[in-house]
C-alpha cells in the first residue's frame, strides 16, 4: 500500500502482521528503547524496524540499529531519509537517498471515523472543516476526518527534520482531493515558516493518499532538487488561518 503513495526515488517495505521473533531480532540498543513496554508495543516496534531494514537493504544499506531522537523520530544512516508508521494490522517503512529526496513522511491509519472531539482538535482552518464535510457527503466510503489526521502526521514527519521541534496540528492546513473513490492527493499549506531545502523555502507540501482493505495511508516528500515530488499534482484553493495548539504522535 505504501508504495502506491510514494514519490519516485523512495522504496518501502510493509507487513500486515507482526514478525515472529521481531523483538529478539532487534539490536541491543533498539531493544532498550522498548524495555518495559507491553508486548504489543514491543511487537509493533520490532516489525517496524524489520520493515525499515528491508527497505534500507533495497538501497544497499547494511543492517544497523535505528534509534530515536528525543522526540521519537527514527535515526537513519548517513545519507538516508525515511519514515516508519504502524497502526492495527499494518506496519511500514519508507526510505530514500538524501541526495534525491530531502525528507519523507508516511502515515497509516484505520479507515474509520476519528473519536469525538478529535476533528475539532486537529482542524487548523475553516477551509479544512468545510472541505472535509463536503468530501464526506460526496464520498462517504472514505473516513475523511481520519484522512485529515493521517495527512497531517505525514506532513509533520516530512517537516520535522528541518524544524527539529514538536509541530502542532494547527501549523498546517490540509486540503485533500479525490482522483477516484479510493485514492487521491492533498495540499498542505504550512502556517509557520516551512522547511528550507537548499535556497528554497517550502510553504506548501504535496502528498498522496490511498484507502484499501480498511486502511488509509498517506505520504509526503520534499525532493532535494526542489522539483515537485508528484508531477501533475493539482493545487486546490482555500484560506489559511491559525487555530490552537494540539500535540500529536511521531513514530
Amino acid at each position: 500500500m505504501i508504495a502506491a503513495v510514494l514519490p519516485a526515488g523512495a522504496v518501502s517495505a510493509e507487513a500486515f502482521s507482526d514478525v515472529p521473533g521481531g523483538v529478539a531480532a532487534l539490536f541491543p540498543a533498539e531493544r532498550q528503547l522498548v524495555d518495559g513496554s507491553v508486548a504489543g508495543r514491543q511487537a509493533e516496534f520490532g516489525t517496524g524496524r524489520a520493515c525499515a531494514r528491508r527497505a534500507l537493504a533495497a538501497l544497499g544499506e547494511p543492517p544497523a540499529p535505528i534509534l530515536r531522537d528525543r522526540f521519537g523520530a527514527p535515526g537513519w544512516p548517513a545519507g538516508v531519509v525515511g519514515s516508519i508508521t504502524h497502526c492495527d494490522g499494518f506496519r511500514a517503512a519508507a526510505v530514500a537517498r538524501a541526495e534525491v529526496i530531502a525528507s519523507l513522511g508516511i502515515d497509516a491509519e484505520p479507515d474509520a471515523a476519528v473519536p469525538d472531539g478529535v476533528l475539532e482538535a486537529i482542524t487548523a482552518t475553516p477551509a479544512e472543516r468545510e472541505l472535509i464535510t463536503a468530501l464526506q457527503a460526496d464520498l462517504p466510503e472514505v473516513s475523511w476526518d481520519r484522512l485529515l489526521f493521517s495527512a497531517k502526521e505525514a506532513v509533520y514527519k516530512t517537516w520535522y527534520p528541518f524544524a527539529l521541534r514538536m509541530i502542532d496540528f494547527s501549523e498546517a492546513e490540509i486540503l485533500p482531493f479525490a482522483d477516484t473513490a479510493r485514492s487521491g492527493g492533498f495540499t498542505a499549506r504550512l502556517l509557520s515558516p516551512g522547511p528550507l531545502v537548499g535556497a528554497t523555502r517550502h510553504d506548501v507540501l504535496h502528498g498522496r493518499w490511498v484507502a484499501r482493505d480498511g486502511l488509509l495511508v498517506c505520504a509526503t516528500a520534499l525532493r532535494a532538487d526542489g522539483t515537485p515530488p508528484y508531477p501533475g499534482h493539482r493545487h486546490p484553493g482555500g484560506a489559511a488561518v491559525r487555530s490552537p495548539r494540539t500535540p500529536h504522535s511521531r513514530d
